[in-house]
């Protein structure tokens, strides 16, 4: 009995509300949250808010991403929201984010009628602004509810901020401009001459390598003793045998020139056996200075440049002769680029200007224009027994560029002006097909099916599927699939 009487007490109570909201004027629907995405050079937000009613209280969520290579939320800064009408105002700040990236503002306008919104943002490192212009004030909510038209979704993908700031994501909006033809070709990263040198032996014998040089990529000194040789017990062609010869050769043949030169003072010899004497003292000292400059006794061998050792030819007490190849010091400034252009493209090789190209090894893309580079030389006949043209670019050396490695390489010949482009990275391939994830508001996302044109290894040119200055995915796509297939939304944190 006593639960039948709270049930209609509760539904007494229920009609009185509605019976004193229906006197006031309120209605039971509820009004649809705005939502506004806007774009600086520095950071991007997303707003939410409920439309703006006299004497409400309209609280706004918003989203503040600061772009980059990767989108990241602002974890600090002051954002300040003003509704302007009229050249009156009124404004609220939000000194710190309440969570990462999201900042909660609110705002009771006084009168209707048209204004603007200007969301002031200041960090430690820059300022900015957002202006969302022609913004309604309505004078009551049953007003702002009868001007709301039907929201349809469109089967957009829903992609909370919450999520694209946890992972690595970001975007770029379509653009128009010049985008060159191109000729595929494979190619391989090459040292630049005069960018490289063999540290050869000048002595027969054993070989000792100093300190860590034994060790690929270390890095040298200009003049660093790398190697030093040693006859050791070696007997054939020993250096220090030579040495001690060569010692004793000097001992004779200066003894020799002295007493010439006291016998030709007397003229008891005659002038050429002085000069035989001579030549012989003189021959000695160049013999044993050469081996004292060169063996191990004395400077060992070193490196004439700064760089790092490419190749150690040799190991720790290795028997070597005079001249034989020890080791190969690279700077890695300057490198050379080398393409294999197909003999079917010879009638575009003369057009070649600039090149991208992607090393194999590491799956990152360069242009020869970002490392300075300039077009070497272009084969006039092919390479050997190659069906291939080689054409040559000098680039600097960048950190993943190593000589050695190979490439894909965009040749870029003719231009193609007002060409509607995309990066590459925004490309997504199902079962050969390419797709785009277009990010239709701050949270939502379409899949469009693209129909490609030019593809430089940076760029490519896109014929169907996007408009210039809506924003793709560059980052972050394979993600969005993942959480379209899924389904599955985390807790959204959003209030209004």
């Amino acid at each position: 009995m006593k639960y039948f009487i709270a049930i209609c007490l509760l539904t007494v109570g229920i009609m009185a509300c509605n019976q004193k909201a229906a006197k006031e004027g309120v209605v039971a629907e509820s009004s649809v949250p705005l939502a506004y995405t806007l774009y600086t050079n520095k950071s991007e937000l997303f707003v939410e808010f409920k439309p703006l009613v006299v004497g409400q209280t309209s609280k706004f969520a918003a989203h503040l991403t600061l772009l980059g290579d990767y989108f990241l939320p602002f974890t600090d800064g002051t954002v300040t929201v003003s509704l302007i009408q009229a050249d009156k105002g009124l404004k609220n700040s939000a000194i710190s984010p309440s969570s990462p990236g999201i900042f909660r503002l609110a705002l009771q306008p006084a009168r209707a009628g048209i204004g603007k919104l200007v969301f002031d943002i200041q960090t430690a490192a820059f300022t900015d602004q957002f202006i969302i212009d022609s913004v309604q004030v309505y004078a009551d909510e049953k007003t702002a509810i009868a001007a709301q038209s039907k929201v349809t979704s469109g089967g957009d993908i829903s992609y909370l901020k919450e999520q694209a700031w946890k992972v690595a994501f970001a975007n770029t909006p379509v653009i128009k401009e010049t985008i060159y033809d191109v000729i595929k070709a494979t190619g391989e990263i090459q040292s630049a001459p005069g960018d490289e040198v063999t540290i050869a032996a000048k002595s027969n014998g054993s070989v000792k390598i100093l300190g860590n040089n034994n060790v690929t990529g270390s890095a040298i000194r200009a003049g660093q003793t790398i190697f030093t040789i040693t006859g050791g017990e070696i007997a054939y062609e020993n250096v220090d045998a030579a040495k001690q010869t060569a010692t004793a050769e000097l001992t004779t043949a200066k003894s020799e020139f002295e007493r010439a030169t006291e016998l030709i003072k007397d003229k008891l010899i005659i002038q050429s056996e002085y000069k035989q004497a001579q030549l012989r003292y003189e021959q000695a000292q160049i013999v044993l200075n050469n081996l004292s400059r060169n063996y191990s006794g004395g400077k060992g061998l070193s490196s004439s440049i700064n760089g790092f050792i490419k190749r150690i030819m040799v190991s720790e007490g290795q028997f070597v002769t005079l001249g034989q190849p020890l080791a190969i010091i690279n700077k890695n400034q300057g490198l050379i680029l080398k393409a294999d252009v197909s003999l079917k493209d010879a009638d575009k090789i003369n057009s070649i200007q600039e090149a991208n190209f992607t090393i194999i090894q590491n799956k990152l893309t360069y242009s020869t224009k970002e490392l300075h580079g300039k077009l070497l030389a272009v084969g006039k006949t092919t390479a050997g027994n190659a069906p291939f043209i080689p054409v040559h670019f000098q680039i600097n050396s960048k950190l993943g560029i190593l000589p050695g490695s190979f490439a894909e390489v965009f040749l870029k010949t003719s231009p193609i002006n007002d060409a509607l482009v995309i990066p590459v990275s925004a490309l997504v391939e199902e079962q050969g097909v390419f797709y785009v994830y277009v990010q239709t508001q701050g949270e939502s996302f379409q899949k469009r099916e693209l129909k490609l044109g030019v593809n430089d290894g940076l760029k490519v040119q896109v014929i169907t599927g996007v408009t210039e200055g809506e924003r793709v995915v560059t980052k972050g796509g394979y993600q969005i699939k993942l959480s379209q297939a899924s389904g599955a939304l985390p807790a959204h944190g959003h209030e209004h």
